[in-house]
């Protein structure tokens, strides 16, 4: 579905990923790992072409997508919200979700309004609410709405659960599963080994720009050498 072979990129002359060898493949949800600055969000920009690469190569459905805009990228179906979620304040729900609106695509999930509001019912009671005046809760599902109305056959989620209190967290976790039994493929960042644990079977870590573990969950559960190695604070 996705795959980044030996990318490279960064900021500048800053040099962030090193050789990011990552595959995201049909129906499964992927965490990605690592502490914070070791090059996830970075992953998810250059993925999406919201950061252009160093090197390397970048295949979505089998097709080069490295030197593409974001725009293009989003068209194939590639769908991406980002940590600050970036939902328009001034807008209303229904105006946001028209924003992301693309044609259903073969192989995908087709989305409407109606079906976003049984996901998330509790945007269905707020339609005409500006997205300004949201729980940031609340501003995440309209985020990730939006960004399901492109009719996407893979989802970027970068710090879904960032900011969040527990029990909406729960309910992120439970419509990241629900995407999934939909077909949806998802790769989220997460520094949380808890809360990734909650909606991924497979782990990738990263640590200062480098692939250093890919596996199960399940793997990863059962190596506390390694989790404290490269996930403890």
């Amino acid at each position: 579905m996705l795959e980044l072979q030996r990318l490279n990129a960064g900021y500048g002359r800053a040099h962030v990923l090193f050789d990011l060898d990552l595959q995201l493949r049909p129906g499964e949800v992927v965490a990605l790992l690592g502490r914070n600055g070791a090059g996830k969000t970075t992953a998810l920009k250059t993925a999406i072409g919201l950061l252009p690469s160093i090197s390397g190569d970048i295949l979505f459905n089998g097709k080069r997508i490295t030197r593409l805009e974001s725009f293009e990228i989003a068209r194939l179906g590639l769908g991406y919200v980002a940590e600050d979620r970036r939902i328009f304040t001034d807008l209303s729900v229904m105006e946001n979700l028209a924003v992301g609106r693309l044609p259903a695509r073969s192989g995908a999930p087709r989305w409407t309004a109606e079906k976003l509001f049984e996901l998330f019912p509790n945007l269905g009671r707020m339609r005409e609410r500006r997205g300004g005046s949201m729980s940031g809760g609340e501003q995440q599902m309209l985020a990730i709405a939006r960004s399901l109305m492109g009719n996407p056959s893979a989802i970027l989620l970068d710090e879904p659960f960032e900011g969040l209190a527990p029990i909406i967290v729960t309910g992120v976790a439970a419509t990241i599963r629900e995407l999934k039994r939909e077909g949806l493929s998802v790769l989220l960042c997460e520094q949380n080994l808890r809360y990734a644990r909650l909606v991924a079977e497979r782990a990738c870590i990263i640590e200062k720009g480098r692939l250093c573990y890919t596996g199960t969950m399940a793997a990863l559960d059962a190596d506390p050498a390694l989790r404290a190695r490269y996930l403890s604070v």
